[in-house]
């Protein structure tokens, strides 16, 4: 049994309403995982306002060796595009950024190209803030803020749109991670994945070397009821831009 069937399993462990406000609208596509808070190396609950506006953290969802983004694109993320499932070719609505601005975004960081990823040593996918060249799909020079930018073949996604692929050679936009806003505490969890994910592949391709360098001996075990969260910075040793 792939451990995406077991996750889906666990689906009822999860909890998928936010505390003090109204359910968390569900997309299509999403597979539910057990809910993990989100919290820093001293233990602290992560909340809206303890991220820096525009730092890329990293932190492990819904396996423990399978890396997410988050930022606080500093701007309203709405919710609405609609992309496809490469798996199913069926539609799914991103659902938007949280948080009072709602402009806090969790995707997969597993590039969808050659799945490039943070690891400790470097990551040649990074979040820019400022303004990065590219070349789009359609072949124009156009520069952008606000991109997650992958330097390993060039593929650039707008993460204020469902991580739409801008540019490269980027199949499909990244893996949106749902996440949980408790809009009486401001703690964030993550609750779910959806779209094109790049689980299975990256098990087949970097299991034994995500288990060595996460020091377990399973590195498709689901993640617990926390998961850390840190800056990308902090976790690589060296972060490319390009």
């Amino acid at each position: 049994m792939k451990r995406r069937d077991f996750g889906k399993i666990c689906a009822s462990m999860a909890a998928t309403a936010v505390a003090g406000g109204p359910p968390v609208a569900l997309a299509s596509q999403r597979e539910s995982y057990p809910l993990s808070g989100l919290h820093t190396e001293n233990h602290q609950t992560v909340t809206g306002e303890t991220l820096e506006p525009g730092v890329p953290y990293v932190f492990f969802y819904p396996y423990i060796s399978t890396p997410c983004f988050l930022i606080d694109l500093d701007t309203e993320a709405r919710s609405g595009p609609t992309h496809h499932d490469p798996r199913t070719g069926e539609p799914y609505t991103w659902l938007g950024g949280v948080g009072p601005n709602s402009s806090i975004v969790a995707f997969s960081a597993i590039c969808s190209h050659k799945m490039s990823h943070p690891a400790r040593e470097i990551s040649f996918i990074n979040y820019r803030h400022d303004a990065v060249s590219f070349y789009s799909n359609a072949g124009k020079s156009e520069k952008k803020q606000r991109v997650i930018s992958c330097c390993s073949e060039r593929s650039v996604y707008d993460p204020a749109d469902g991580a739409r692929v801008l540019g490269g050679p980027a199949p499909q936009p990244l893996a949106a991670i749902e996440l949980s806003y408790d809009n009486n505490t401001g703690a964030i969890s993550a609750a779910a994945s959806y779209g094109g994910d790049m689980y299975d592949r990256f098990f087949e391709k970097f299991g034994f070397r995500a288990a060595i360098e996460h020091k377990v001996n399973d590195p498709a075990e689901l993640v617990g009821s926390k998961t850390l969260v840190r800056k990308l910075t902090d976790y690589s040793r060296q972060t490319i831009k390009c």
